[in-house]
C-alpha cells in the first residue's frame, strides 16, 4: 500500500490493529480504492498467515448459486449438482474468507452466513449434517450499509457480527498528496511491464492529475498511467499527453473554497445557510468514507438528525461521492 498521507497512515494502523486477532473485520469505501489490498494485508499478517485466503465476490454469484458456493452442496440436492462440493467456508477452515461485495448477497444467504459467525458451523445444501469449522471473516462493501439497514436490504444483527473492526478505506481524492508517488510507482511498474524505458513526467501534468477526482479511485490512476506508458511519444508525459477529462476537469476540488461569484448566487441568508451546510456536510462524509456513525461522532450530531439532513439536502454518495 502506497502512499505517506494521514489519511492512509490511519488505514494501516487499523490493519496492524486488527491483523494479529481473530475479529470479523468490514472493508468500507468506493469501488477502486483497494479493499482487496486491504483484506489481503490484513490476511498477511495475521496468525492465519500461512493457511488459505480465500475470495468471494457476492456480486459476481447469481443468487441461485451463491449458497452452493459459499456453504457446498451434496450430490443430487439439485438438478444439476451431479458431483458433492465443498463450499467456500469449508475451504478456508483455519484460514480467512474474504466476502467481496457483501451487500449485495440475498436476505437467505445473509442468515446463512450470520449463523456461521454465531455457530461457527455450516450445512452443505441437501445435507442435515452440520460441518464445525474455524474461519476468519474478512468482508467488503461499496455500499452503505447502514443506508441499506434503513432500506431494509441488510441485516442489522449481520452487520454488527460483521463490524467488529470496520476499516474506511478513503478515496483517492482525499488524498491527493499520494498522487505523485503511485504515478511514479505505476510508471516503473508499467514500464518493466511493457519493456519500455521509464518516462519522466512533468510538475504540470502532476499536478493535473492532483487536481483531478478520480471516480475509479486507484484503479482508474492505475489504468490512466499504463495507457500513458504505451501510448505517449516522447520521453516526459506533458499535460497534453494526458486524457481529456483528467485536463478538463483536473482544477476542480471538493476542497475548493467558494469565491465571490459563486457565493453570490445565494439569493437570501437562507439559501446561503444551506449551501454552506450542504458542503459541510458533504466534505465531512467524504472525510470519513460515508460511515454515517462515524460522521455523526465526527460532527457531533445525533445520527438520526444526519440521516434528516441528508434527505432535506439529497445527499447520497452516488451523487456527491
Amino acid at each position: 500500500m502506497i502512499g505517506e498521507s494521514g489519511a492512509l497512515k490511519q488505514v494501516m494502523a487499523s490493519i496492524g490493529r486488527a491483523a494479529p486477532t481473530n475479529a470479523t473485520v468490514l472493508i468500507q469505501g468506493e469501488s477502486g480504492v483497494g479493499k482487496e489490498l486491504v483484506a489481503r494485508t490484513i490476511h498477511r499478517n495475521s496468525l492465519r498467515s500461512r493457511e488459505r485466503f480465500v475470495q468471494v465476490n457476492c456480486a459476481a454469484i447469481p443468487e441461485d448459486l451463491i449458497e452452493s458456493e459459499l456453504f457446498g452442496h451434496e450430490k443430487g440436492s439439485f438438478t444439476g449438482a451431479t458431483e458433492k462440493q465443498v463450499g467456500k467456508f469449508e475451504q478456508a477452515d483455519r484460514g480467512t474468507i474474504f466476502l467481496d461485495e457483501v451487500g449485495d448477497m440475498s436476505a437467505k444467504t445473509q442468515a446463512k452466513v450470520l449463523r456461521v459467525l454465531q455457530e461457527g458451523e455450516v450445512e452443505r445444501l441437501g445435507s442435515a449434517r452440520t460441518i464445525k469449522v474455524d474461519v476468519r471473516v474478512i468482508a467488503a462493501t461499496n455500499k452503505n450499509l447502514e443506508e441499506e439497514i434503513a432500506k431494509g436490504h441488510f441485516r442489522e444483527d449481520l452487520y454488527f457480527r460483521l463490524a467488529v473492526i470496520p476499516i474506511s478505506v478513503p478515496p483517492l481524492r482525499a488524498r491527493p498528496e499520494d498522487i505523485p508517488t503511485l504515478v511514479r510507482h505505476y510508471i516503473d511498474f508499467f514500464s518493466r511491464e511493457n519493456n519500455a524505458k521509464p518516462k519522466k513526467i512533468s510538475s504540470a501534468a502532476l499536478e493535473a492529475m492532483q487536481r483531478y477526482r478520480w471516480k475509479g479511485n486507484i484503479r482508474e490512476l492505475r489504468n490512466t498511467v499504463e495507457r500513458l506508458i504505451i501510448m505517449t511519444a516522447g520521453d516526459t508525459i506533458e499535460v497534453a499527453d494526458l486524457p481529456d477529462v483528467v485536463r478538463s476537469t483536473g482544477g476542480v476540488t471538493a476542497s475548493k473554497p467558494a469565491s465571490g461569484s459563486e457565493t453570490a448566487k445565494a439569493g437570501t441568508l437562507r439559501e446561503f445557510k444551506d449551501d454552506a451546510e450542504r458542503a459541510y456536510l458533504v466534505a465531512k462524509l467524504r472525510e470519513n468514507g460515508w460511515n454515517i456513525s462515524k460522521t455523526a461522532e465526527v460532527i457531533d450530531t445525533p445520527r438520526s438528525n444526519l440521516y434528516k439532513k441528508l434527505e432535506q439536502y439529497q445527499i447520497s454518495q452516488e451523487s456527491d461521492g
